[in-house]
């Protein structure tokens, strides 16, 4: 399987709080909810289309139990596109403390994670998919097991909260697979790696 990366960020870098304004108030953020709504139903689809493109899910512990207490289990969200491709599909966990998932179909990954996820993708099949999980992805990219990132880019300024990237950390360059920007100026960006940066010589 292929493994892909799909993040919401804002123009700073911010991913925490992107959904609903509770979601997540760790270390006092208090603007929550940034991201939803702003996409127009083109972006919208075209985020439902790559959770349906889905074989799996791989999750980092708090975005699982964010997204088991939400599409795994309200109704209305079940029934979303997204939500039925999540439910149908095989989750994966990176965990040392989840002893007991509460959402079907779910399997936590102990030992050695990059031996894990390396055996995940050597299996056959389509995508293996990150959602959210900043922790998760951020140890990804630093191991050299993503073979594409989407951003989706929402155009706002959030001024605090964690973000994607931190201030320092292994470097990693990108070549563009495809680019598009909706009439409320969300651009979605696929990328994937293209081995070490080139600097300028001193």
């Amino acid at each position: 399987m292929k493994l892909t990366t799909m993040t919401q960020v804002s123009l700073d870098g911010v991913m925490q709080g992107n959904g609903a304004a509770t979601d997540d108030r760790r270390n006092g953020f208090e603007r929550g909810g940034w991201a939803r709504g702003k996409g127009e139903d083109d972006t919208r689809e075209y985020i439902a289309r790559t959770y349906r493109r889905a074989e799996a899910f791989l999750f980092g512990r708090r975005t699982y139990e964010l997204f088991a207490g939400s599409w795994g289990s309200v109704g209305s969200m079940r029934a979303h596109p997204i939500g039925v491709a999540l439910n149908t599909a095989p989750k994966y966990v990176a965990s040392t403390t989840l002893t007991a998932p509460r959402w079907d179909d779910t399997t936590v990954l102990r030992g050695d994670l990059a031996d894990a996820v390396r055996k995940l993708k050597a299996e056959p099949g389509g995508e293996l998919q990150v959602h959210g999980s900043g922790a998760l992805v951020r140890w990804l990219l630093a191991n050299h097991l993503v073979d594409e990132m989407t951003l989706v880019v929402v155009p706002v300024i959030v001024g605090q909260g964690a973000r994607l990237f931190p201030e320092t950390g292994p470097d990693l360059a990108f070549g563009l697979v495809e680019s598009r920007v909706d009439t409320n100026g969300v651009t979605i960006q696929v990328f994937r790696p293209a081995g070490p940066p080139r600097y300028t010589a001193a």
